[in-house]
């Protein structure tokens, strides 16, 4: 039970040192994953639509 204590105690001091970011930095973090999100999807939407075309002119 000691070892689970020190375990908790450690961790909780090592938590203590991490800089946690300021809510602006969040909220630029993560407009900045969303809008990669969106231009990763639209890039792989494309993608498909145009292998899509190739292919069945191909097959078809």
């Amino acid at each position: 039970m000691d070892k689970v204590l020190d375990y908790i105690r450690e961790s909780r001091a090592e938590l203590r040192k991490v800089t946690w970011p300021t809510k602006q930095q969040l909220w630029y973090s993560t407009v900045i994953v969303i809008v990669v999100t969106v231009i990763s999807a639209a890039y792989l939407g494309l993608v498909d639509l145009i292998l899509t075309g190739v292919f069945s002119r191909i097959i078809g």
